[in-house]
């Protein structure tokens, strides 16, 4: 009896657990059916909107993009060979950009056309191609007699790279741009933080440029989870700038933390700043730091045996910018056609362009430019920016070929032609009221115990040479010269005089420091008189901020910091 039972009882206590479970899923049904029904009919409708994350960024479309596995070293090109026309049209190829526009104007299009500058004035044909992929390797191979790249790409490719460079384009003007965390106030301050960018072009250059002069090292990393080494800056490098931002904005919607901003350009750095609500903005652009200057590279065989050709490529170019620069209206069209825009995107494209002419073009190859960064200057910067990526750097001049320009330069009208490169103004607020973008300091050697320059130490005109550096690439920036001395006499001071010494010696620590600065300016203005002195200021700051090292070498220095206009 007690077996039948215990057998009924466990029955009964399995229909009533099954009766329970019933119940309980039946009120999930319903509260869930009903959570469904209260969603906004745009949610509903529309399951293809971006989704949202906890932290309000709007994640791009698709799955968080994978980094690509770093190249070590500097890019493999194909063999170098000769372009050879056929049926006497020229294969050129750019991206799409409207820095390229006064080609495409000097063409009438894209296509090969007999009606354009080229075939019009000197009997050959262009045949314009757009790609976003780099096409170093099909213009040294032969498939292409010229593409369009940045100075700073010649100093990577180097001695394999068969080609010469016979004229600029221009410079991009608030194109390329560092997005960062809302909290990161300068380019010192990306010490132990991670960006995301694309190797071996732009996006690359300007963000190593930026970090080698602020004296921050860079790490390049293989994914996400890993760390940079300690005080230096983290690149994690993805199939391209576009995607890089991408990137950064998947980890700014999940709160992953991992990266801390990306670099690359128009507009999808506008879209991911405005993506982020507020939690990301603009570290800098080049809008008024001209350090992006595009080039047209031509297939060196190509150049030898038909210098005909190249020289009216380099015309073409001129003219083209000239229409652009001088007549925008009537030009706009063409380049807004090429690129399947409107033409106020057209326009506003442009505005982040500045087409160079004739002397600009001069002044960019013979260094002379005191504006704009010079070809000599971007590729030698290049170079030390790469540091040990670079093993074996060429000299610049090996791909400068300046006769074409020197002849055309001479004709009417590019030889009435005036430098206008100025700095983009869009506040009336002065630099140095905000943060300078980067700070470097210098150790300029003195006379003992004096604020005379030591005139004899090669250091301190090395030192002078990247203060003018500085204002020469950046159109309207200031540069504040903070001069310091060591702290390491305070706790003598304070024994032997207590408290009204130590205050004492720090008015007069003040005063030396300022007076050094002030040497600093000084020597500048007189070694480079082009310079606007108000571009210069000096303030002195004494033993009030050291190092935080036990060098007391290193605190008597003088730190440079670089205001630009933003």
């Amino acid at each position: 009896m007690s077996l039948r039972h215990s057998r009924g009882s466990a029955a009964g206590n399995i229909i009533t657990l099954l009766l329970l479970l019933g119940i309980i899923g039946l009120g999930a049904w319903l509260w869930l059916g009903k959570k469904e029904e209260s969603k906004p009919a745009s949610e509903a409708q529309n399951s293809s909107a971006p989704a949202k994350a906890d932290s309000g960024v709007a994640k791009p479309e698709g799955d968080a993009p994978v980094p690509i596995e770093p190249v070590t070293g500097t890019p493999t090109l194909e063999a170098a060979n000769t372009f050879v026309p056929k049926d006497n049209v020229l294969r050129i190829d750019i991206s799409e950009y409207a820095g390229y526009g006064g080609l495409i104007v000097a063409n009438g299009g894209l296509e090969p056309n007999a009606d354009s500058f080229f075939a019009k004035e000197y009997g050959f044909k262009v045949a314009i191609s757009m790609s976003e992929s780099e096409t170093w390797g099909p213009l040294n191979n032969g498939k292409l007699a010229a593409t369009a790249t940045t100075a700073d790409a010649l100093a990577v490719l180097g001695r394999q790279f068969d080609a010469i460079v016979p004229v600029q384009i221009g410079y991009s003007r608030g194109a390329d741009m560092v997005v960062v965390d809302r909290g990161i106030a300068s380019v010192n301050a990306l010490k132990d933080k991670t960006l995301a960018a694309s190797q071996f072009n732009e996006s690359e250059f300007f963000i190593r440029y930026l970090a080698q002069e602020a004296g921050v090292p860079v790490t390049v990393l293989r994914d996400l989870d890993s760390k940079p080494a300690a005080g230096s800056l983290g690149l994690v490098f993805y199939e391209d700038a576009f995607v890089a931002c991408d990137a950064y904005q998947h980890e700014l919607a999940t709160g992953g933390g991992r990266l801390n901003g990306c670099v690359g350009w128009t507009p999808k750095t506008d879209e991911v700043i405005e993506a982020s609500k507020g939690a990301a903005k603009a570290l800098v652009s080049n809008r008024n730091l001209l350090v992006i200057a595009d080039v047209l590279a031509v297939n060196k065989g190509f150049a030898k045996a038909h210098p005909e050709m190249v020289k009216g490529l380099v015309h073409g170019i001129l003219e083209g910018n000239r229409r652009l620069r001088d007549n925008q209206a009537e030009n706009i069209g063409v380049v807004a056609k090429a690129f399947k825009w409107s033409e106020a995107d057209a326009r506003d494209e442009l505005a982040h362009v500045h087409l160079s002419n004739a002397p600009e073009n001069r002044a960019f190859f013979a260094g002379t430019i005191d504006s704009a960064g010079s070809f000599g200057g971007i590729f030698q910067s290049s170079v030390l920016a790469y540091g040990s990526v670079i093993k074996n750097p060429t000299d610049p001049a090996r791909f400068v070929d300046s006769s074409f320009l020197d002849a055309i330069a001479k004709r009417s009208p590019f030889s009435e032609q005036k430098i206008a490169i100025a700095p983009i103004r869009t506040s009336t607020q002065a630099a140095l009221e905000g943060e300078p973008l980067l700070s470097k300091d210098i150790r300029f050697f003195f006379e003992p115990n004096s604020s005379n320059l030591d005139r004899s130490a090669a250091q301190n005109q090395e030192y002078l040479q990247t203060i003018k550096r500085f204002l020469q690439v950046s159109p309207g920036s200031t540069v504040l010269l903070r001069g310091h001395v060591d702290n390491a006499r305070v706790n003598e001071f304070r024994q032997s005089g207590g408290e009204q010494l130590v205050q004492s010696m720090a008015l007069k620590a003040m005063e030396l420091s300022r007076q050094r600065a002030i040497a600093v300016s000084d020597a500048l203005l007189a070694k480079f008189p082009e310079i606007d002195k108000a571009r210069v200021e000096s303030v002195g700051r004494g033993w009030e901020e050291p190092t935080g090292g036990t060098d007391n070498a290193q605190n008597r220095r003088v730190e440079v910091q670089w205001f630009t206009i933003e």
